[in-house]
């Protein structure tokens, strides 16, 4: 008879698909059974197996068209651009699906990611390439790339480009000195009061402007990306963030393209706002609405593939240590590393859900390392050795972040059309 845990505080039996805090018409309970993308998640689980990633493309799509329309609303008909932050997922299929959706660009923060963005078929004009400490090895290889658009956060990087791609059209990667992210993690933050190795600061701006003249360069976009995972609730700090670097954009006469950077978040907890993207893309017209040279470009990554991904694992133990429950499942932090690098959760939900009192228990993974928990004392409906546990938001910075600790990288992933 395979194990199960028993009631430590007792409730009421499992709440209604109304209640849960999770729940959209392709993400839901049908008879206790979950649903994801029109598909049941325990059929999924038995064809497929577990430590098995899957990605809904009509979730993706209206995601991207959530923000579409947003720009549209907004007032910026033909002055946006959308770029998908490629480090939040690589996955072939997915990257392929985006192309053929015609909504999206490509982010990308490498030479391999440009390379794997065209051979998923989009052109290099669509990609738009931002990183720091870049070396000799890595500019060549992106000054060989025609049509590819990139921008320089240092010195050294305008000159170096300078000399590869004169007479060509850069970006600058500006640091404002302050920055956004959620519910003021800082862990989310890439520009605040701790100096940070992204951007050009203030003090060095004329000297990237003249930099830039000199070595035949011409300034066409000035791009920031201060922070990710921010939500309706530090929207104002996100305004307080444009502000600050519009001092940046009144000096380029040579401006087309203010590109906003990502961190759009998605909710992680109940508790969480969603974003207010109408909202959101007020504030950015309040700040460029009457700048009708410039196109505005955003870089999302976490808003159109976490919350379009599941990741599915297997209950291997249900065992008590004094005053927990720890529930084992058959993989470790290292295939998902984002709730132990940036504490952002991936909240676990049953694929078939029992009836009964809900219990407090903590999720833990198969690594050997103290820090492999997925979750803690989360209440969850009675559990079963075997079972069948969904781990939600695992679209993005997941499976692109795994390594093989412990030789235990394997998993696999499927796009859902």
């Amino acid at each position: 008879m395979s194990a199960s845990f028993q009631s430590v505080s007792a409730q009421s039996n499992p709440p209604d698909l109304n209640s849960e805090w999770w729940s959209r018409c392709d993400l839901q309970w049908c008879q206790d059974r979950l649903q994801f993308a029109g598909r049941d998640v325990d059929n999924l689980s038995r064809q497929f197996g577990t430590r098995t990633f899957f990605y809904s493309t009509s979730r993706i799509r209206s995601n991207a068209q959530r923000i579409e329309s947003a720009f549209l609303a907004a007032g910026f008909a033909n002055r946006y651009r959308i770029h998908f932050a490629m480090k939040a997922n690589r996955f072939a299929p997915l990257l392929c699906f985006l192309k053929q959706t015609g909504l999206v660009g490509i982010d990308a923060c490498s030479p391999n990611e440009v390379e794997h963005a065209i051979a998923c078929g989009f052109d290099a004009s669509e990609v738009s390439f931002t990183n720091t400490s870049l070396s000799r090895e890595d500019l060549d290889r992106l000054s060989r790339i025609e049509g590819l658009r990139i921008n320089c956060d240092s010195l050294r990087a305008i000159a170096a480009w300078g000399k590869r791609r004169p007479g060509s059209c850069i970006g600058f990667r500006i640091n404002p000195g302050c920055g956004v992210g959620r519910a003021d993690n800082e862990k989310l933050k890439y520009s605040g009061s701790n100096t940070t190795k992204f951007g050009i600061y203030r003090e060095q701006f004329a000297d990237a402007l003249q930099l830039a003249k000199a070595s035949n360069l011409t300034v066409d976009t000035i791009h920031f990306h201060t922070g990710c995972g921010y939500l309706s609730p530090q929207l104002e700090q996100w305004s307080e963030v444009l502000v600050q670097c519009k001092w940046f954009i009144d000096q380029v006469e040579t401006l087309r393209n203010v590109n906003v950077g990502g961190g759009l978040g998605v909710p992680h907890v109940a508790s969480d706002s969603r974003l207010n993207l109408d909202e959101w893309a007020k504030i950015l017209s309040q700040q460029f609405g009457d700048r009708s040279e410039l196109t505005i470009e955003v870089e999302p990554g976490d808003y159109l593939v976490k919350d379009a991904g599941i990741l599915l694992l297997t209950v291997g133990s249900i065992e008590r240590k004094r005053g927990t429950i720890f529930v084992g499942v058959n993989a470790g932090f290292n295939i998902a590393p984002e709730p132990t690098v940036y504490r952002l959760p991936l909240h676990p939900v049953p694929a078939v859900r029992r009836s009964g009192p809900a219990t407090a228990c903590t999720i833990a993974g198969h690594i050997n390392e103290a820090l492999d928990i997925w979750y803690h004392d989360i209440e969850l409906p009675p559990l079963r050795e075997e079972d069948t546990l969904v781990l939600l938001n695992a679209g993005a910075y997941s499976s692109s972040m795994a390594s093989n600790h412990c030789m235990r990288g394997d998993f696999r992933e499927f796009l859902l059309c």
